[in-house]
């Protein structure tokens, strides 16, 4: 009676690892989607879009696009959190919602460093410093003026460039007044119709309005001038310790199972090397992250955290 016991628990175990066994070979057997965090027009959703349509070649099956806006991409974290652990479901993650929000908002409802594991990082872009084309201020140091005298407003969409304004009114000794935004095309609009001062956003996403002369750029974020940008000068050049970046990555559960979560990378990993996604980013002006594997991203992920805390402490922001 033991025996057959014994033998009744092995039969069992076999089962149900071949059932898990046949559930990882057979993914994925239907359309997976991927959650962006911000409104249709934003870096994070384009750069989704244009992975996801190359993504579903190597996997066999559609990636479907889901905007979720809000909370600074909590609500779509949460979506991602709440939804099963296999792999059918990835967050388009940005600095904002994986790095700064258990920073700023108190009970986001999920925690980035804990509840989701990197695919593979996308892109990174410098953050761009914008005016109406028809705006006197014509740099950051006009910019930096008027707000000693009068005040100015500062619109964008994420507390990850509510945290870079704050930082550039710490190095210029002055105050701006943040406005938060949904999704960067309001920002655009609310700057060209001057309801706003200027705007701090993904570089990408303003630049074929800077071309066209919608808007103007004064300023931008990264170690050097952008090459579309050469004669816009960096906030390095006022202020050496100012270096800052946006970011987007894929993540999926914690609880994905390995051999899901490595289907997921490779797919990742072969459609950031298509000859389509190079042309991409070649147009938008940002930096693939072709080394920012798995683990890569999730160190890289911990450091912009304690660098972004830093800076709330500096500058006095509490969770809210």
């Amino acid at each position: 009676m033991r025996v057959l016991t014994l033998f009744g628990c092995v039969l069992i175990s076999w089962l149900m690892a071949g059932s898990a066994f046949a559930q990882v070979v057979d993914f994925p057997s239907k359309p997976i989607r991927m959650i962006s965090p911000f409104a249709a027009g934003s870096g994070a959703d384009s750069s989704a879009r244009a992975l996801a349509e190359q993504m579903q070649r190597f996997l066999g099956q559609p990636v479907l696009v889901e905007n979720k806006p809000g909370a600074s991409g909590a609500v779509a974290a949460i979506a991602v959190k709440q939804a099963p652990a296999d792999g059918y479901t990835i967050m388009v993650g940005t600095n904002s919602p994986m790095s700064v929000n258990p920073i700023v908002i108190k009970n986001p409802g999920y925690d980035p460093l804990k509840d989701f594991k990197a695919l593979h990082g996308i892109g990174r872009s410098q953050n761009l410093w914008y005016v109406a084309n028809e705006s006197p201020v014509r740099s950051m140091s006009d910019l930096v003026a008027q707000a000693r005298t009068r005040g100015v407003n500062v619109g964008s969409y994420s507390v990850g460039y509510q945290l870079a304004m704050e930082w550039a009114a710490l190095s210029a000794r002055t105050k701006f007044t943040y406005v938060a935004y949904k999704g960067q095309g309001q920002v655009f609009n609310d700057v060209i119709g001057r309801q706003l001062d200027a705007g701090v956003g993904d570089l990408g996403g303003a630049l074929p309005l800077i071309l066209s002369g919608k808007m103007r750029a004064i300023a931008v974020s990264g170690d050097a001038r952008h090459p579309a940008l050469p004669q816009v000068p960096t906030l390095r050049e006022l202020w050496p310790e100012y270096v800052n970046y946006s970011w987007t990555a894929f993540w999926v559960r914690t609880e994905t199972p390995p051999d899901v979560h490595a289907k997921l990378v490779a797919a990742t990993t072969r459609a950031m090397k298509t000859p389509e996604i190079t042309k991409y980013f070649e147009t938008q002006g940002s930096e693939p992250m072709y080394t920012f594997g798995p683990i890569e991203m999730g160190r890289y992920q911990l450091e912009e955290y304690q660098r972004f805390k830093g800076i709330a402490d500096i500058v006095g922001i509490k969770p809210e």
